[in-house]
């Protein structure tokens, strides 16, 4: 059922084989020119614009883009009850494990009288986004929210896409668990319109203001990503969130059924989410294909799914040793990552480039989207080879702070002022000197 590429002792470069490996094609670029637009009318029109683009993309048009709190407690008071106590659960295992990534201020002290600190100060005002389009993220509204409140962002807003359905309000689920994390500020608004009205704020139709974000995170489709590459610098994003991937290393002691599923459950996200399968084994291979033919008929979103699994982003890759085979994987990079191997645990340590990696039999990709504790919101399209998924390091800034004495400036001067001649700033020195001055007098 999925393609093939057959590199069993012929591994090629990095480059080539970076270039060889199925991968989705997203053109950001070419939906630029589509997103300009929107991101300029809601720059100069503010609500007035983001109601119309809402309208004509999401079929509705609220009364107001934020939400009234009424409408975040109902939604929690009528949430079923095991979706709330599975959510709880999430959150609390995603604070648990976002809690020790909370980096503390360090003092170095470099001279006597001299000292750099670092500072970890967390980004004020961040909007989150969570999708609302072929599916329900409630989810990522726990990724992007747990990280942000444990490094101390002060003012969150969460944008999710208005449903007609729900009378031009985020589905309920997403509104509950905004409420369960203590996220009273949650606007109607999805797409690119949501993130120019983020990034350039608005007054909303009651006349409440919808200030404007440091920064924005979360994942979404191509339009948004675009709106992100467009506003980057006016804002900070987290990144340029893809179609979602798969990349399962095995060998012969994977469980193909197992395989199967797990290459199913991303697949089932869009026609363009990625899964693929790098094994020593054909036999593997074969029993894989089998099992996904039988379980793809099964599915609920069985359109989509096959469609993703026959795509060219996805297949099957065949290796001669599980060497060859990390070798493809960190070259592929894949957001999410599975190493379902005879050494899973061994062979996971030597892993360089992944999202996320998840480790033997009981570790499906499907455990960290929900109560792992880890977060699912990752790099994709290769992007695991130069940066991270989202964590509370994301909403942290680092700043230096200098102190030093005057006896410490004394002592170094000298050599400020070499190297500043050397740069041919000679300012720069004479920045320095001018506070001994009274030394040649």
């Amino acid at each position: 059922m999925l393609n093939r590429t057959d590199l069993r002792g012929r591994v090629p470069r990095p480059a080539e084989l970076r270039a060889t490996l199925p991968r989705a094609e997203v053109n950001v670029d070419a939906a630029l020119h589509q997103v300009r637009p929107v991101v300029d009318a809601v720059r100069d029109r503010g609500v007035e614009a983001v109601l119309e683009y809402t309208e004509k993309f999401d079929g509705v048009r609220p009364a107001t883009v934020r939400v009234p709190q009424a409408e975040l407690d109902r939604a929690l008071a009528e949430l079923d009850p095991a979706v709330r106590a599975a959510l709880d659960e999430a959150i609390a295992r995603a604070r648990t494990v976002h809690a020790d990534q909370r980096r503390g201020d360090v003092t170095t002290q470099v001279a006597d009288g001299g000292t750099v600190t670092e500072r970890w100060v967390p980004v004020s005002r961040v909007g989150l986004y969570a999708p609302g389009g072929l599916a329900v993220y409630p989810s990522s509204v726990v990724m992007n929210v747990v990280p942000a409140q444990a490094a101390g962002v002060g003012s969150l807003v969460l944008c999710s896409p208005p449903q007609a359905e729900f009378g031009g309000l985020p589905h309920p689920t997403t509104l509950a668990a905004a409420a369960l994390l203590g996220v009273d500020e949650v606007w109607a608004v999805g797409g690119a319109q949501a993130v120019a009205v983020l990034a350039h704020g608005a007054v909303d139709t009651d006349g409440s203001e919808l200030a404007p974000v440091d920064m924005v995170t979360g994942p979404g489709n191509v339009y948004l990503t675009a709106a992100k590459r467009m506003l980057r610098g006016i804002i900070g994003i987290d990144s340029e969130a893809g179609p979602t991937e798969i990349a399962i290393l095995a060998d012969e002691t994977a469980d193909a059924g197992h395989v199967a599923a797990d290459l199913i459950s991303q697949a089932e996200h869009d026609t363009l989410a990625a899964s693929v399968l790098v094994t020593t084994s054909e036999q593997l291979a074969d029993a894989v294909d089998a099992e996904l033919e039988r379980r793809v008929a099964e599915t609920k979103h069985t359109e989509r799914v096959d469609t993703a699994l026959r795509g060219p982003q996805s297949g099957t890759v065949l290796v001669s040793t599980v060497d060859e085979g990390l070798q493809v994987v960190d070259a592929y990079a894949a957001e999410h990552l599975e190493i379902q191997t005879a050494d899973a645990r061994d062979v996971a340590a030597r892993v360089r480039n992944a999202g996320a990696v998840f480790v033997g039999p009981y570790a499906p990709v499907s455990l960290g989207d929900y109560c792992a504790g880890s977060n699912h919101v990752l790099p994709t399209g290769g992007f695991a080879r130069h940066s991270s998924g989202l964590s509370v390091q994301t909403f942290l800034r680092g700043i230096h702070v200098i102190d030093y004495s005057e006896a410490a400036l004394r002592e170094v001067a000298g050599k400020v002022v070499a190297l500043a001649d050397a740069e041919d700033l000679p300012a720069h020195g004479e920045a320095v000197q001018a506070r001994f001055e009274g030394d040649a007098r």
